[in-house]
């Protein structure tokens, strides 16, 4: 079964636990999924789902943000119920540990030495280690890395 069948028996469930929140979330998710096929005519992979799960992610996290500074606590929260049932179909995230010891890897495979590398870094990183750790948290230890 792949992620995608995994969502849509989720939302079937929640369906039957009357658990509305989380089946609104998901179909959200689902319409995500559909609009791409749609727009794109093709199947999506369990790679392509994982980004659209990022992308939905991050937008839910920049609109609690937002909410948050708006003084709109309640809407905050809606959003951050989302991301919590986004992130139970995403891989597990890398710690700050084993963030490091791929980033330095990574360096060695690219040959780099300075900050003036952190594209190349950068472009392997993202490759490998897409959906395991977040863009911003690998820039930032690429960066320190690097600089030292």
């Amino acid at each position: 079964m792949n992620l995608r069948d995994t969502i849509n028996c989720d939302i079937k469930d929640a369906m039957k636990a009357k658990d509305a929140k989380k089946r609104d979330a998901l179909r959200l998710l689902s319409s995500a999924f559909k609009q791409i096929e749609v727009d794109e005519r093709r199947e999506l992979s369990d790679d392509d789902v994982i980004k659209i799960i990022l992308t939905q992610v991050k937008r839910r996290d920049d609109a609690a943000t937002q909410y948050k500074a708006a003084h709109r606590e309640d809407l905050m929260q809606i959003e951050l119920d989302e991301i919590a049932y986004y992130k139970a179909y995403l891989p597990t995230q890398l710690s700050d540990e084993e963030l490091t010891l791929a980033i330095k890897e990574i360096i060695l495979k690219t040959a780099s030495s300075s900050i003036k590398d952190l594209g190349k870094v950068m472009g392997a990183a993202t490759k490998e280690l897409s959906g395991k750790a977040d863009g911003k948290r690998v820039s930032e230890c690429a960066k320190a890395l690097l600089s030292n």
